[in-house]
């Protein structure tokens, strides 16, 4: 069983940055792949970054491709999303899930699940 919390989510201004992590619980975590999805109020599900078990492949839709970065520290068992020139439309629960194929959009497709964190870019 894996377990996933993230944090890092908060209020900041259109432009700004901020960092997520996912902290995962389990010993086969570091075989997973690993992706971030958010859910603005009233909309369905969007996946926003995927990467490999290694490390060594990321995937990213096209909202979020140049701002986004998605990273993983397997001996800290943490993946990070880094959101760089953030709009309001990034406004969002964000969340961490695991074991699906890290290009694959559906959450349906994936594993585990973390409690979200709120992100909210003011404008």
């Amino acid at each position: 069983q894996v377990q996933l919390v993230e944090s890092g989510g908060g209020l900041v201004q259109a432009g700004g940055s901020l960092r997520l992590s996912c902290a995962a619980s389990g010993r086969t975590f570091n075989r997973l792949t690993v992706g971030w999805f958010r859910q603005p109020p009233g909309k369905e599900r969007e996946f926003v970054a995927g990467i490999t078990w290694s490390g060594g492949s990321t995937y990213y839709p096209d909202s979020v491709k140049g701002r986004f970065t998605i990273s993983r520290d397997n001996a800290k068992n943490t993946v990070y999303l880094q959101m760089n020139s953030l709009k309001p439309e990034d406004t969002a629960v964000y969340y961490c899930a695991a074991g699906g194929a890290y290009y694959n959009g559906a959450p349906e497709k994936w594993s585990y699940w973390g409690q979200g964190t709120q992100v909210t870019v003011s404008s």
